[in-house]
């Protein structure tokens, strides 16, 4: 089992950049594969990023292509979400989520740990 926890969120202007961070427990990290959704008020939770578990892959919704990245430190248990010329849009509590052995999967249900979200919000 794995415990994840996001940081990183906050009130930030458009056209700001912002990363965010999710720690996960456990001496296992390096087997998961990591993926990032986010979910804005009245709306579903919806994919934005993942990273396989050997870190080859990763996987973007269209909509933050060329302005976000996903990354991994094995060596700290942490992935990362970098996210630049953020827009008003892009305002969610943004969440982590992990699978043993995933290949950077985009439906929710592929995965199998959830951290508690972080919420990040643009003004515009």
């Amino acid at each position: 089992q794995v415990q994840l926890v996001e940081s990183g969120g906050r009130l930030v202007q458009a056209g700001d950049s912002l990363r965010l961070a999710c720690a996960a427990s456990g001496r296992t990290f390096s087997r998961y594969g990591m993926g990032w959704f986010r979910q804005a008020p009245g709306k579903e939770r919806d994919f934005v990023a993942a990273i396989s578990w050997g870190g080859s892959l990763t996987n973007y919704t269209d909509s933050v292509k060329g302005r976000f990245t996903i990354s991994r430190d094995n060596a700290k248990n942490t992935v990362y979400l970098q996210m630049n010329s953020l827009k008003a849009e892009d305002t969610a509590i943004y969440y982590c989520a992990a699978r043993m052995f995933a290949s950077a999967n985009l439906r929710p249900s592929d995965y199998d740990y959830w951290g508690q979200g972080t919420q990040v919000t643009v003004s515009s």
